[in-house]
């Protein structure tokens, strides 16, 4: 494999300022995840966005959540086909091996794959329409929320603010096609929350389903 190469001088001189400071400190914390392993009480579902860390928004500790990251934050429907399906796993992995309590839906405000999927669906990014583009396929999961937003009327920037809310909204619907999934919430052994961050001023909103919409957290 001589095509990889060390990492930059730069990223290693973090990681032994990590290694000296926040790994001494706390030296005893990472040797009980080593040996007890990891028994988070939540999951989150973000996007891989760079600029959405979801742990430092709730002020998580190492080993507080179980994290999945995917272009624009959606869950994929039910679909046991023998196909490779990396956040279905990781949701089957939480929900019956962690047995997480909270599965949280993280969105975001200025989501590149939002953005591209509603270019893609009104016609504009047709190179996302090719059979070849992962994106294109995997921004499909949210065409049924381009299609609502549509027909709700507004001009392209508010269609794509509310596109960011269907990207949550989707994959709550989604969730609960999983048997594993349904099976927990109507026992009350799980609960789906639905959350999208403003990068900008940092204001957080939630889906409240007694208002069937988003309220400020």
């Amino acid at each position: 494999m001589n095509f990889a190469k060390p990492l930059p001088s730069s990223m290693v001189k973090r990681y032994q300022g990590w290694r000296a400071t926040t790994y001494s400190e706390n030296k005893a914390w990472y040797t009980k995840l080593a040996d007890e392993g990891q028994h988070p009480r939540g999951m989150i579902i973000s996007c891989c966005d760079s600029r959405v860390h979801a742990t430092s928004l709730f002020g998580a500790d190492t080993g507080e959540f179980f994290i999945h990251r995917n272009i624009a934050n959606l869950v994929p429907p039910y679909a046991p086909d023998k196909d490779y399906h990396g956040t279905s796993a990781a949701i089957e992995y939480a929900v019956n091996t962690l047995r997480v309590v909270n599965l949280i839906i993280m969105g975001h405000s200025q989501c590149g794959g939002v953005n591209g999927c509603h270019a893609m669906c009104s016609g504009q990014a047709p190179e996302l329409e090719e059979d070849t583009s992962f994106v294109g396929r995997w921004m499909d999961i949210l065409r049924p929320g381009y299609e609502r937003v549509v027909a709700s009327g507004g001009d392209e920037a508010a269609q794509i603010k509310e596109l960011e809310k269907q990207s949550v909204l989707i994959s709550l619907e989604n969730l609960m096609t999983f048997p594993f999934v349904r099976e927990r919430v109507e026992s009350g052994d799980l609960a789906l929350h639905g959350v999208s961050i403003d990068i900008r001023s940092g204001a957080m909103i939630q889906y409240d389903p007694a208002n069937n919409g988003f309220v400020t957290v």
